[in-house]
């Protein structure tokens, strides 16, 4: 794909259908789209990498809120596959983890594609005040957007050799550090 096709308003657009469908099936690559367009951004100049980070956020928050909606009128047990015991146990962790702080689980949840899920549909199926919910979410999906589209300005400030090779590397370097947190994660747990 040109790079000059990636620096139009129509970029924005798709980053931002890509961050929205990524709320709903994990395999949507929203992250990557996000750090894709931080690194062009920075390396092209065009899209302004502010447009970047609010076109995310507010496709991010429209996911989860999407989300949110869906569990407070359909609830987390209507389908079958809402019933499987590997469904059932992800939605009983974020049962758990909501009833243990809100925020902080929100916030984490953003980064956590799977989590993020679950705990947007339990958050609503347990009728967590909307207001709150929605204000926290859009907190949540900026600074997972400033942080995505960052990964991907900062490489492509410091590497040489065009926005080709900043969006390549700092994709690489975007999952590199989720990678790690995960693993830094899951020890302390222990």
């Amino acid at each position: 794909m040109p790079i000059d096709l990636l620096t139009t308003p129509w970029a924005l657009a798709v980053m931002s259908v890509l961050v929205l469908g990524d709320a709903f099936l994990v395999v949507i690559p929203g992250e990557v789209a996000v750090t894709a367009l931080g690194a062009i951004s920075a390396s092209a100049g065009a899209p302004p990498l502010w447009a970047v980070i609010l076109c995310a956020a507010l496709a991010a928050a429209s996911g989860d809120i999407a989300c949110y909606l869906i569990g407070r009128t359909v609830g987390i047990d209507r389908w079958g596959w809402m019933r499987t015991v590997r469904v059932q146990r992800a939605l009983q962790w974020a049962r758990l983890r909501l009833d243990a702080g809100t925020a902080t689980v929100l916030f984490t949840a953003r980064f956590v594609p799977f989590a993020r899920l679950a705990i947007n549909l339990v958050a609503g199926a347990s009728r967590i005040h909307a207001p709150r919910y929605f204000a926290l979410v859009l907190l949540a999906a900026a600074g997972w957007a400033v942080y995505q589209a960052s990964v991907g300005a900062l490489v492509a400030t410091f590497l040489p050799g065009g926005p080709v090779v900043a969006v390549i590397v700092s994709i690489a370097v975007a999952i590199g550090l989720g990678a790690l947190i995960d693993l830094l994660t899951r020890r302390l747990r222990r």
